[in-house]
């Protein structure tokens, strides 16, 4: 005679629910970082003459590069718990317009470590070497003895951002964090959050102004990329196929007739 046995649930409601808490539980928890280049600057007058790198305010591009950044944060409601900058101007003028459109009230911190790469002197450079000293760092992996427009090497930048970036993240007490940064030290952070390693990737653009968005978790290899490059007033990037190096390359030529 054949019985008719009934299946038993393969989860009861309380191991179902249990199992459900046990996964919540176990979703990684990330903050997150914005990661902003500077808006635009005028680094060289008509002829071609080098202002100082340390002191170039934003000109009128940039000032409205970085308002406009300002403005996609407040219409996406983001509220920054803290906001970075280097210490040089351009980032601190930056980072006051976008919280002119966010309403936020924060104290800038600078951290001089974030300052861009240096260069060495210009006039040292020959004239055949130019276009090797201003673009060579920002080519595709370049190699840590790579040097900017013949000064700081990239394994130097490298060995000042890594630790910040790592004593950034040590720090829990943010949750959301604003960094205004400059178009090299992006590059070496980027390059961090993508490889783990101490890898350069210089042909990762950072147009004036924008804007990368970033997730940290707890573990080191944590890092999720949801964003790079993101310029708010040319989102698909139809301005120019230019690198910012071989525009600011273009400029200086002009003081050499060359």
């Amino acid at each position: 005679m054949r019985t008719h046995e009934k299946a038993s649930a393969p989860f009861s409601r309380k191991e179902s629910h249990a199992t459900s808490e046990v996964v919540q539980m176990s979703l990684p928890k990330r903050r997150r970082v914005y990661l902003m280049r500077h808006g635009s600057v005028t680094y060289f007058d008509d002829e071609g003459r080098p202002y100082s790198p340390d002191d170039v305010p934003l000109n009128e591009k940039g000032r409205a590069q970085t308002s406009a950044a300002g403005r996609l944060f407040a219409e996406q409601n983001v509220r920054f718990d803290r906001v970075i900058v280097s210490n040089l101007p351009r980032t601190i003028e930056s980072a006051q317009r976008v919280l002119a459109e966010t309403g936020q009230r924060i104290e800038l911190e600078q951290w001089p470590e974030f300052q861009e790469v240096r260069g060495g002197v210009l006039e040292d450079i020959l004239d055949e070497d130019l276009e090797e000293a201003f673009t060579g760092a920002f080519s595709c992996m370049a190699p840590e003895h790579k040097k900017f427009l013949d000064g700081e090497s990239v394994g130097e930048l490298i060995d000042r951002v890594h630790p910040v970036i790592d004593r950034l993240r040590a720090d829990r007490s943010w949750d959301t964090v604003l960094l205004v940064l400059h178009g090299g030290v992006n590059r070496a952070v980027l390059s961090y959050a993508i490889t783990g390693q101490r890898l350069f990737l210089g042909n990762l653009e950072q147009a004036p102004g924008c804007i990368n968005v970033m997730d940290v978790g707890e573990r080191a290899n944590d890092w999720v990329v949801h964003t790079v490059n993101y310029a708010p007033l040319s989102p698909l990037q139809t301005a120019s196929r230019l690198t910012t190096m071989e525009e600011v390359l273009h400029q200086y030529r002009k003081s050499r007739g060359c």
